[in-house]
């Protein structure tokens, strides 16, 4: 996927006009993009789409219409786009009460870098927070961005099995989940 340039944005007025409907067709979009991990961890799968729609809500949200600061906004966010050899999504820890959210994320250190997916019978796992480092010694966050590499062996094994199995490997906390086909397909095509 090719990363965006200010030419694929819109403008202010231009997104005001358009945004109910980018965001109905996002929404349907990211449908198949969620994957759970157990109760508490979801992986949201990012693309060309769903960026250019968070671009655009940043801008909207901060009013940004210098050029200098759209650039920023996108250098920021285009290394979230996969390129080709790779999916890249947002992993949330996700707790509604906010006092078993902190102790979870004291007890869920280092779980950003034990989730994984199968690809051509071995582990693939994840590369976390390329960008900067989002734990301390006490605790993870609750947000993180991941990267999953496949070298050409893993690539041809996703796509010849259709279903992606993932997963998180950590002392205090395990879950595996098989894809539906729908998202499958869905991430699958970020390699196209």
């Amino acid at each position: 996927m090719q990363p965006l340039t200010r030419q694929d944005l819109f403008s202010l007025e231009q997104y005001a006009e358009r945004r109910g409907a980018l965001r109905r067709e996002v929404l349907a979009h990211k449908r198949n993009r969620h994957i759970a991990l157990g109760d508490h961890l979801r992986l949201l799968f990012e693309d060309r789409l769903s960026i250019h729609y968070q671009i655009q809500e940043m801008l909207r949200v901060e009013r940004i219409f210098e050029a200098r600061a759209i650039q920023d906004e996108l250098d920021a966010y285009n290394p979230l786009i996969p390129d080709g050899d790779n999916l890249k999504a947002t992993m949330l820890i996700e707790y509604a009460d906010e006092r078993a959210r902190r102790e979870a994320l004291g007890r869920l250190k280092g779980i950003e870098d034990c989730v994984y997916m199968w690809a051509g019978g071995k582990k693939v796992f994840a590369f976390a927070d390329e960008d900067l480092e989002r734990g301390n010694d006490s605790k993870t966050a609750s947000v993180h961005f991941l990267r999953f590499q496949f070298d050409a062996k893993a690539l041809a094994a996703l796509r010849g099995d259709g279903r992606l199995v993932m997963g998180v490997n950590h002392p205090q906390y395990n879950a595996e989940t098989l894809t539906t086909s729908e998202q499958s397909r869905a991430l699958l095509a970020d390699f196209d």
